[in-house]
């Protein structure tokens, strides 16, 4: 399968002023077979040490932080040679905090060595106080497939060329090929070994099964690393993000949580472990469209989304006959199974401020706020046809917006400031707004 992040990490090898690489991401989303990817392709040879299943090298960064003894100790452990035109791959450097703070040490004494290292709670172990080489490493951050790799990897690469030169009169042409293929993707969704395995077998019972198996790891990790007085919590938390997203009202509401009274600094923990570890993502509602969103962010205020689309299906146990029945899957729970999508395609972006904003009234709302770079974009998002949009024209009209997005089921168009993407192009948002030229 072809991932795009191994674009990104080829430009950061050829980076003049490289530093060790983090990738943060879920568990599952890939991180493993990318690195080991990109070091059979794109490097004459690779080491490749996993601190979860190695307490020798553990016990080595313990004692010391000197890069040129680390470099020694990792050869005689992986019985290569390591030279500088290697790559030195470090897999779930959270178990050790001290494989962290050694990167600093790398960065500064030995910057022509090739380092990438991933965790996938990496950002749990950050944000508990493992001592960040702060300044001294890039970092990236990977996520399910998106619908385009999912598209590549059924071998269909000429319909993703066509969406990436937004080709309208061949989309167009193709619109209901390419929905035929979201409306799997909504069910399959982009966790790689799902992917996989749909690819070679297009076995719907055997889609369902590993995504039930994920969802019981994920829950496996929630026993082993949350910590205990969290552990009930996050478990809650983490169960009522689809209920939630089905309501007609998408913000969360703590006392739907446990059907009694409470408050946001009793979950507050639960939820930051739930995004440190990758699992869900946090859309705060803004309280106006301005520059930076970020500091129009109300805290308390948020829609919680899980990582990807197709566990959510799987959490949901939506029956794969949906399929069968037109636009019901973009339409199920309210249009939760849409969002889900458009949220998590847009957050792959980099450097993409996102929100949503809601009028005093509580009777004009917009789906999802972007920020790119000096240009904040209002999103509506229709799980059907019906492109009626009351709250769209409203907040056009109040703030007077360069670009507004409808993403929908319908084909692309445009109608002065309105630009109209079908879902399958929202991957394609940020760029299609640059080319624009505003």
């Amino acid at each position: 399968m072809k991932r795009l992040i191994l674009q990104q990490l080829s430009k950061w090898k050829h980076k003049k002023a490289r530093k060790p690489l983090l990738i943060y991401g879920a568990r599952q989303v890939g991180k493993s077979w990318v690195m080991e990817e990109f070091g059979k392709t794109q490097f004459p040879d690779f080491v490749y040490v996993n601190f979860e299943r190695n307490e020798r090298v553990c016990a080595l960064f313990e004692k010391t932080l000197e890069p040129l003894v680390l470099l020694q100790g990792l050869e005689i452990e992986t019985h290569k040679k390591i030279s500088p035109d290697m790559l030195i791959i470090f897999d779930e450097i959270q178990v050790c905090p001290k494989a962290i703070t050694a990167l600093k040490y790398f960065c500064e004494d030995c910057p022509n060595y090739h380092i990438i290292a991933a965790g996938s709670l990496l950002g749990v172990a950050i944000h508990q106080g493992v001592s960040f080489p702060v300044g001294k490493v890039d970092a990236l951050y990977m996520y399910p497939m998106t619908f385009l790799e999912f598209l590549e990897a059924l071998g269909e690469n000429q319909l993703c060329e066509i969406i990436n030169n937004l080709q309208f009169d061949f989309i167009d042409l193709f619109h209901e090929k390419l929905t035929d293929y979201l409306r799997t993707y909504f069910y399959v969704g982009g966790m790689p070994e799902v992917v996989a395995n749909y690819v070679s077998n297009k076995d719907f019972q055997k889609v369902r099964q590993l995504q039930k198996r994920i969802l019981s790891d994920y829950k496996s990790d929630f026993s082993h690393h949350i910590p205990s007085e969290i552990l009930d919590k996050a478990n809650k938390l983490w169960e009522s993000i689809p209920v939630q997203l089905a309501k007609e009202n998408k913000k969360f509401i703590y006392k739907e949580v446990e059907n009694r009274s409470a408050r946001s600094i009793d979950y507050d923990s639960a939820i930051q472990w739930l995004k440190d570890s990758g699992l869900i993502y946090q859309v705060n509602r803004i309280k106006k469209p301005s520059l930076p969103i970020s500091g129009y962010k109300e805290e308390n205020i948020f829609k919680l989304f899980m990582l990807d689309v197709g566990l959510l299906a799987a959490k949901t146990s939506l029956d794969v006959r949906v399929l069968l029945e037109g636009s019901r899957i973009f339409t199920e729970f309210k249009g939760a199974m849409t969002e889900q999508f458009v949220l998590q395609e847009m957050s792959t972006k980099d450097d993409v401020e996102i929100g949503y904003w809601v009028n005093n009234k509580g009777d004009a709302e917009i789906d999802f706020v972007a920020q790119i770079g000096s240009i904040i974009v209002p999103i509506e998002v229709k799980a059907g046809i019906n492109l009626q949009a009351k709250s769209l024209a409203f907040y056009n009209e109040k703030f007077k917006p360069e670009i507004c997005v409808r993403t929908s089921l319908a084909n692309y168009k445009q109608t002065e400031n309105l630009y109209d993407l079908p879902l399958y192009m929202i991957e394609s948002f940020e760029r299609f707004c640059g080319i624009l030229e505003l």
